[in-house]
């Protein structure tokens, strides 16, 4: 887990962000207005890492860090309220934490990744 300055545990999250009507009025009055916005609010321990413009079912992607699921919340709100988008707050964890040897163990969750299959199934 990434920490932040003075050795707070941070976490990564995906936010899947679709444009509003009122988004997309701003947006054509001002190209900038969404990155402003992430600029602009103001929850301590919220940092965005970066925006991305996609295409297919959403509009942009913004990936930040935060210290909890409270704090990604209250930026989720504001960022939707202030930039006139619908957002989809996702957390993200590293593919190496899933590995054998990563420290995220699904055995302690009573969770496994392997299916079981009939043999006939596996071969074909």
């Amino acid at each position: 887990m990434a920490t932040a300055p003075g050795d707070m545990p941070v976490t990564t999250y995906i936010l899947l962000l679709t444009l509003t009507d009122r988004g997309r009025e701003l947006s054509l009055e001002d190209p900038d207005h969404l990155l402003r916005a992430q600029d602009d609010i103001a929850v301590s321990g919220t940092r965005v890492l970066n925006c991305y413009a996609v295409l297919g079912g959403y509009d942009f992607i913004s990936i930040v860090q935060a210290a909890d699921n409270d704090t990604i919340a209250r930026f989720s709100l504001e960022l939707g309220v202030r930039a006139g988008v619908g957002v989809v707050t996702m957390p993200a964890m590293p593919v190496g934490r899933l590995e054998e040897g990563g420290d995220f163990d699904l055995g302690e969750l009573g969770v496994s990744l392997e299916r079981d299959l009939p043999l006939s199934e596996v071969t074909g």
